[in-house]
């Protein structure tokens, strides 16, 4: 457990960036290396199957992703404050939670996956498989919600270190999974979703282990959880803006899919490998945001408002430089990126465009990142949620549309960056309006 409310910021904030960002790196492997595995072995319509299985996925668990970043925001405030016993209650809340959550939205997948694919305009020709892979990897719902549960409650008690150990350990497994069940056993791709629940399921169990062993305050037991309605009810209050947030992005992905899924499978395989790339290379952005978030919870929590605006500086700074790295990879290097997942020649030009163009904007990106990493530490979701909204489903989505049927499917990627830009300005002025200091759950009489 690391103390933010105390020592040298920018190291703070680097040294429990780094850890983090290992493990969601590792983390991406899952999709990356299902997408490489796939595209090699399977051909270029496997590829674009997997690919229009994520934004369903994305969608059934946004809301709940939003509720768990709530409990983990919850969880770093009482932390900050030293108040133990109800950071364990928040705890066993967010568990019990997230365990009924899981087998629900297994249930609804697996139910109306070919329904799904159907409204979404998906290539008549890749519905089999791509029903195949989301069927087998909704199995896998409360284990993914169980360690991404776990995973959150340590970064929220400035724990960044632990769950990267475990998710090297599920990337280690999925991609020997993935070889063993695609190309020896030849289960197609549900063999490459079958890996993935597999080794997450794994990280899971072997995580819980781990924890009930060494940690002081983590001792889960599925029979002695005890739910907290107090904490549930504060956990709903700053994780529902947040989960609609997600869930309205989860939307947008899949409004963005049924454009890019009318220009056929080249299109949709290239959109799939070029934005596992993209992932990737955005998640230094994304990382420091969850690192800021965890900062900035526990000194609002302890009533330190100067160090939150030096860590907002000191983040804002160290994530513009990781992304003119990750620009300049890209921009040289595109090409070779797309070659891992396909030999298609087409499949490849049309996924070098797209990385060219979006990965130019990679500072917008982390600009807007940073900003709601600092709002979300503060437990102020709801501007945000409408700023997200905005920039997605008025900016966008319809410039994706509008400029798609003038310029082709590159008319897309440009809506992209087009909806950042939006997203940046918006939050930076409500950022400067300072309303987010006086967010915070844990009551204090003034803030400096």
């Amino acid at each position: 457990m690391k103390d933010f409310t105390t020592g040298n910021v920018t190291k703070l904030i680097l040294n429990f960036t780094l850890p983090m960002l290992l493990g969601n790196v590792f983390q991406q492997l899952y999709n990356i290396v299902d997408s490489i595995i796939v595209g090699k072995v399977l051909g270029k319509e496997a590829l674009a199957s997997v690919g229009a299985s994520f934004p369903i996925i994305f969608t059934l668990i946004a809301l709940l992703i939003g509720i768990g970043s709530g409990f983990s925001i919850v969880i770093s405030q009482y932390y900050g404050a030293k108040d133990i016993n109800k950071v364990k209650r928040a705890i066993d809340t967010m568990y019990l939670f997230l365990f009924g959550a899981g087998i629900l939205v297994s249930v609804l997948g697996i139910y109306f996956s070919k329904d799904l694919f159907l409204l979404l305009q998906l290539p008549v020709e890749l519905i089999p498989q791509a029903t195949s892979y989301l069927n087998v990897y909704m199995t896998g719902m409360i284990l993914f919600f169980g360690f991404s549960g776990t995973s959150s409650i340590l970064r929220g008690l400035g724990d960044s270190k632990t769950p990267l150990y475990f998710l090297i350990l599920a990337s280690i497994f999925n991609i020997i999974f993935d070889l063993l069940f695609v190309m020896v056993f030849k289960w197609g791709i549900a063999g490459a979703a079958w890996a993935t629940v597999i080794a997450q399921g794994g990280a899971f169990i072997s995580g819980i282990i781990y924890l009930n062993r060494n940690h002081k305050i983590i001792k889960l037991s599925i029979f002695k959880l005890v739910f907290d309605k107090e904490l549930f009810i504060k956990s709903l209050k700053i994780g529902i803006p947040s989960g609609l947030q997600h869930t309205f992005v989860a939307l947008g992905m899949m409004a963005l899919l049924g454009i890019v899924n009318t220009f056929g499978t080249d299109v949709i395989a290239a959109y799939t490998a070029a934005g596992r790339i993209d992932s990737l290379a955005m998640m230094p952005a994304m990382t420091f945001s969850q690192a800021v978030a965890t900062f900035v919870g526990q000194n609002l929590g302890a009533n330190k408002i100067d160090r939150v605006r030096i860590g907002f500086k000191a983040t804002f700074i160290m994530s513009n430089v990781f992304c003119l790295l990750m620009t300049a990879i890209i921009i040289l290097f595109g090409s070779y990126l797309m070659k891992m997942f396909t030999t298609d020649i087409h499949v490849i030009a049309i996924g070098e465009r797209y990385l060219i163009i979006v990965s130019s904007f990679y500072l917008l990106f982390s600009t807007m990142f940073t900003i709601n990493g600092v709002l979300r530490g503060a437990g102020d979701t709801l501007i945000p949620m409408f700023i997200t909204l905005f920039s997605l489903w008025i900016i966008r989505i319809p410039g994706a549309y509008f400029l798609s049927s003038h310029i082709g499917e590159t008319g897309i990627w440009w809506s992209i960056p087009l909806g950042w830009s939006m997203g940046a300005l918006f939050s930076y002025l409500y950022y400067r309006t300072g309303r987010w200091k006086t967010k915070s759950i844990v009551a204090h009489q003034e803030y400096a």
